[in-house]
């Protein structure tokens, strides 16, 4: 069915109430979840900051369920990743797309506005999740890099000393997320149109080879997050590159 089949209207508006201490059983159930804010990142991605009281903490990349409900009790569920990094503010960011059709992103982008509420459950998976005790080497393209913005924002939140780097590709500058956050950690591809100066194309062994050879202490754990097409791309480049593919973890989008 499609987004103008089923209108989807806040349940409830509160008061946000102080965090409570929750057990494990937390991240099984349904909670309530408040719109706070609403960040413009690119012209089709934008963040949404999500007031949850009694959220039960997450790592870095990891993900959450969420459920809209319409009036006629048709509900739509997605899992998204979290791009905020763990704190205790009881809150967390999701950061979304506008996909053309989707009835969910495409209620964020259209129609929510703080105040509003939705339901989550989370977070979940372990796999892809990163503490922050070990290098770390992040391969992301478009809103693949999400859950990998989580984790270099709690790398410079807990001011670790754990190497990370990060190589994040968008078709253009207008369209790479977070764009005013990037510090040196970071280089980023440009696939379409790049600034004066930079090579346009594909993530290559030029970008993934000189990585590879800093090798820190104990080596990297690679993150891949990203369409089908880039995962499979991204892997090839890290295990030609000389990284053992039981170290490399893959996250796929679509």
């Amino acid at each position: 069915m499609t987004e103008t089949a089923h209108t989807y209207t806040p349940r409830t508006r509160f008061a946000v109430p102080g965090r409570i201490a929750v057990s494990e059983q937390a991240a099984t159930l349904w909670q309530t979840a408040t719109i706070t804010e609403i960040r413009r990142e690119t012209p089709h991605a934008a963040t949404f900051r999500l007031a949850v009281p009694h959220w039960a903490g997450h790592l870095p990349g990891q993900h959450l369920m969420l459920r809209l409900t319409a009036g006629d009790g048709y509900a739509a569920q997605r899992h998204y990743s979290i791009a905020s990094a763990p704190d205790d503010s009881g809150h967390i960011e999701l950061t979304l797309d506008h996909v053309d059709g989707g009835e969910v992103s495409g209620w964020f982008h259209t129609v929510a506005e703080p105040g509003d509420t939705v339901e989550v459950r989370g977070p979940l998976s372990g796999f892809f999740a990163w503490p922050g005790d070990r290098p770390a080497l992040l391969l992301g393209a478009g809103s693949g890099v999400v859950p990998l913005m989580s984790m270099v924002r709690h790398h410079r939140a807990r001011g670790l000393d754990v190497p990370l780097r990060l190589l994040v590709s968008a078709r253009s500058p207008e369209e790479l997320v977070y764009v005013r956050e990037y510090g040196a950690e970071t280089t980023p591809v440009f696939t379409r149109s790049a600034p004066e100066g930079v090579a346009v194309g594909r993530m290559a062994a030029a970008h993934v080879a000189p990585l590879l050879a800093e090798q820190p202490p104990g080596g990297w754990e690679a993150y891949v997050c990203g369409s089908n097409g880039f995962a499979e791309h991204a892997s090839r480049l890290l295990v030609a590159a000389g990284q053992p593919v039981d170290r490399i973890r893959i996250e796929r989008f679509g």
